[in-house]
């Protein structure tokens, strides 16, 4: 992206300036992009000449440059985001209209652009304030867990952890909280089957995230994902190298009972979850999760490039951030797999692409229906557009692993994670592969959190950040009114650092996250 690139001189007493109230993202774009709202007949001043304004153009949507015929490809950052469905003229409101997906052939390019990392030193690294564990990893955050196995346990267990309120929890400061991570599923799926063992290994990867000092799991009884089963499956030991406790309902005699043995349990782990202590850790141990709902036409401006920036910095400084949302790369995919560490790497991740495609396929339903109504309504119009702006979270950094859903992420540097779009079944993927913090971008104003992983909010725009001020963690529109770049890196770079040192983010000061976790269903319900 190569910035407004439409510079003129003096123009004429009743035309506008272009660069006054749009953007040209890039000099091979068909359409600038308002800056505000821009009225039928308005003349815009461009480099190569005036532009009327055909329709009014809301903030955030396109218009076009140039004529563009029926059936040709229109680009917004450089890049295919749709095919005319009919001829477009210069000053035409460009967007559902007339802009359409067709399938068009990407130059994948394995490994073109890897460049090696040049690490920061380690005497030079940053630090936040974290909790070490005995295995070398570090927290953010320091919780107990209560696990359900199955829908029918989920009253249950969040009863166990909703006893536990920040008043009980007044004589142990170094206890985040006391979490319930309950979910739909559990039973009527195949054992060993595909939602079965997405289920177990997302909830395998909660009871051992770094962010959960202990943990108890409590179940029905007579369900598919038994305790037993889950806790052989992936050597589930606690974390304090015991075997962790567990709960039926229906070996304790009822509900009722099962809410007070899993109170007392918690109870006994409650002083040595408390033992913990933040310490100053090199941010080489964060592993952050790039997250972006509620998109508009922004997204891909403000929030997500700044993202981008702050992620190249944490993987300099040896850290790891973690990509997802595959029906979000969409029509971007060529974008990452040139950067691939190798092409087992980039041809991963293309795997990852055609099974989304056969997916929906065999479900009757259209990739680009992914861009939702909010989405359009704040100017982006297919998917190729949204992906192109989501995948600019990642940075410019190699791509050096892709992983299925909830998978422990090993790898250190920008890495993928196979994911659905929808935010919290994403974001739950990310957080059992071990980040350990979200980034999460928003244009239009999505209320999201998540427990145990803290998440900061970036806001594209102005406007709805300081509408939406109590929900908003970082105003990234300042950088369409002239903050540069740089500084906002700075900024959210020393946002990370307080958050991930406990600083709590506007989600958690309002106790947001816990009913976000959401295991992905791929819907084989018996």
């Amino acid at each position: 992206m190569s910035g407004n690139v439409n510079l003129f001189g003096d123009v004429p007493a009743g035309v506008v300036p272009f660069n006054s109230v749009a953007l040209r993202l890039h000099s091979a774009d068909h359409v600038g992009v308002a800056k505000r709202p821009l009225q039928a007949g308005t003349v815009l001043a461009t480099e190569s000449g005036q532009l009327i304004i055909q329709q009014f153009v809301a903030d955030g949507h396109k218009f076009a440059l140039e004529a563009v015929a029926q059936g040709e490809a229109v680009r917004r950052y450089g890049q295919i985001i749709g095919f005319a469905s009919q001829a477009i003229a210069p000053g035409d409101h460009v967007h559902t209209h007339n802009l359409a997906v067709q399938d068009f052939a990407r130059e994948y390019a394995f490994s073109v652009d890897y460049e090696p990392v040049t690490l920061t030193p380690d005497d030079q690294r940053r630090t936040f304030m974290g909790y070490k564990r005995a295995d070398g990893r570090v927290g953010t955050r320091n919780y107990i867990g209560v696990i359900s196995t199955v829908n029918c346990s989920a009253h249950t267990v969040r009863e166990i952890a909703h006893h536990f309120t920040a008043e009980r929890l007044a004589e142990y400061p170094n206890i985040d909280g006391v979490i319930a991570l309950a979910h739909l599923s559990g039973c009527a799926v195949q054992i060993g089957g595909a939602d079965y063992v997405l289920l177990q290994r997302t909830l395998a990867g909660m009871a051992q995230h770094v962010n959960i000092g202990a943990y108890i799991i409590v179940g029905l009884g007579c369900e598919a994902n038994q305790i037993a089963d889950l806790v052989s499956n992936y050597r589930l030991n606690g974390n304090a190298g015991l075997t962790p406790p567990s709960l039926t309902i229906q070996g304790e005699g009822g509900v009722r009972k099962t809410i007070q043995a899993g109170i007392d349990a918690v109870e006994e782990l409650l002083p040595m979850v408390n033992n913990a202590e933040r310490s100053p850790q090199p941010i080489s141990e964060l592993m952050v999760a790039l997250q972006c709902g509620g998109s508009d036409s922004w997204s891909g401006v403000t929030a997500n490039p700044l993202v981008g920036m702050v992620s190249d910095e944490i993987v300099r400084q040896g850290g790891t951030v973690v990509l997802g949302e595959t029906p979000e790369i969409y029509g971007a995919e060529h974008m990452l797999t040139r950067r691939a560490a190798s092409e087992a790497v980039g041809r991963k991740l293309i795997d990852k692409v055609h099974w989304w495609e056969e997916h929906s396929r065999r479900l009757g339903i259209e990739i680009d229906n992914n861009p939702s109504p909010g989405n359009k309504l704040g100017g982006l119009t297919t998917i190729y557009e949204k992906s192109l702006g989501a995948v600019i979270k990642g940075g410019s950094t190699p791509l050096t692993g892709v992983y299925d859903y909830g998978e422990p992420v090993t790898a250190r540097g920008f890495t993928f994670m196979d994911s659905p779009g929808y935010d919290p079944v994403a974001v739950t993927g990310q957080v059992a592969g071990g980040s350990n913090l979200v980034l999460f971008t928003t244009g239009r104003g999505s209320a999201f959190g998540f427990k145990p992983a803290p998440s900061i909010k970036l806001a594209t725009n102005s406007t709805m950040f300081n509408h939406m001020e109590d929900d908003m963690d970082y105003n990234a529109g300042k950088i369409l009114e002239g903050v540069p770049m740089s500084q906002a890196t700075d900024e959210l770079l020393d946002m990370v650092i307080a958050v991930a040192s406990g600083q709590p983010s506007k989600s958690e000061a309002q106790g947001v996250g816990e009913a976000e976790f959401n295991p992905w269903n791929l819907g084989g319900t018996l």
